[in-house]
């Protein structure tokens, strides 16, 4: 419901925001439209009731109405979130920060970008991956590792573009998990329980292609 509010009446000029903090996971696709064989789904609080919500829904219900001239800018801090939205087009980086884009529409039939929008992606980790909750970064408190990071790399960066923004997250994640990061006979369940040592890497989707380095972003 408040997904469908978030687009209603939604025009030329509208620069629209969707954020998501908490529980993603994995599902078995039935309907053959993902790569790896799994949809995506976010997991509201009522979750044990009524069900998660997959990828799936959410592109259908955000992504496809967008209308040319409007654009969208969701940010998923969940696991498994990589291409939450079912966008198009996923944006591979490497720890050098050279990118490629990759066609995620793989042999669906069903059309998942817009009506000439532009909708926008920035996930916490992989699909594969999972994403952390962790004092780690802000010094006491528990904060979600990629919400965290992209509020930072805002509040520093100057007209930003979407490359280095991405370049920003990831250097103050890997910064953090490393210097937590235990040794010893009992580490691996020390690093667990702390969030520490961690693997996760933000992730760009889109509906489009584009140059990320030569794109600012405009919220």
């Amino acid at each position: 419901m408040a997904m469908r509010w978030l687009v209603h009446d939604c025009q030329s000029g509208d620069s629209l925001v969707f954020h998501f903090s908490g529980h993603g996971s994995k599902e078995r696709d039935y309907d053959m439209d993902e790569i790896d064989g799994f949809d995506e789904s976010i997991w509201p609080v009522d979750h044990e009731i009524a069900g998660k919500i997959l990828d799936d829904d959410i592109n259908d219900t955000i992504v496809r109405p967008l209308p040319r001239g409007a654009k969208l800018h969701a940010l998923i801090d969940a696991c498994n979130s990589g291409t939450m939205l079912d966008l198009p087009f996923l944006c591979r980086m490497n720890r050098e920060g050279a990118y490629r884009w990759e066609d995620q529409v793989y042999m669906s039939t069903v059309y998942k970008g817009t009506r000439g929008g532009l909708a926008l992606c920035i996930s916490a980790c992989d699909d594969n991956q999972t994403s952390v909750d962790t004092t780690a970064l802000s010094g006491g408190t528990a904060t979600g590792a990629m919400t965290y990071s992209f509020i930072q790399a805002m509040l520093k960066g100057h007209e930003l573009t979407y490359g280095h923004l991405l370049i920003a997250m990831r250097h103050t994640i890997r910064e953090a998990s490393a210097r937590v990061r235990f040794k010893g006979p009992i580490a691996s369940l020390v690093n667990k329980l702390l969030g520490a040592g961690w693997t996760q890497e933000p992730q760009l989707s889109s509906s489009e292609v584009f140059d990320i380095y030569a794109t600012k972003i405009s919220l």
